[in-house]
């Protein structure tokens, strides 16, 4: 047994568990409720669904890249693609600023893109594995996009509400 390879394969996991627990953190809850967004905004059951897919997905891309090139730029532009999907549910969700989320989310999708671009030729199957991910994070930034554009001006930072009430 190589225990090498399974601490890469759970590190690769934790790192994913890590990014998704913002989105754990950071809910959408009434506040996004209430937004006003396009008639083609998938359902709220689909999005723990699809991200639980994606993460394993990510986590296994990781590793085979990790495996077959050790750390090297490809696993940093994994790193740094993570960064931005925790940070996107704290800048939306948390501080409630759709415009910078939709520049961070065009930031992620530009690091998906590298990392897809960097892991094809290392590992074909670790850039397949993130093109759903770009794709759905694609989506995501036009929705984000959109949600902004429909709902313009300042919206109050979690927890304010309740202050304002």
């Amino acid at each position: 047994m190589d225990w090498t390879l399974i601490l890469g394969a759970l590190a690769c996991l934790a790192a994913c568990f890590v990014a998704a627990s913002t989105g754990a953190v950071f809910r959408p809850g009434p506040w996004y409720e209430a937004l006003r967004k396009p008639t083609w905004n998938p359902p709220n059951w689909l999005f723990p669904i699809a991200w639980s897919l994606l993460y394993l997905m990510i986590a296994a891309a990781g590793f085979l890249v990790w495996r077959q090139d050790g750390f090297g730029l490809p696993m940093l532009a994994w790193l740094v693609q993570l960064v931005l999907n925790a940070g996107w549910s704290w800048v939306f969700f948390g501080l409630r600023k759709l415009g910078w989320a939709t520049a961070e989310a065009l930031a992620m999708f530009a690091a998906i893109l590298a990392c897809v671009l960097l892991f094809a030729p290392i590992s074909p199957l670790a850039a397949w594995l993130m093109a759903p991910y770009l794709v759905w994070v694609g989506f995501a930034t036009f929705l984000s996009f959109t949600i902004w554009r429909l709902n313009p001006g300042p919206q109050p930072a979690m927890g304010q509400e309740a202050a304002r009430g």
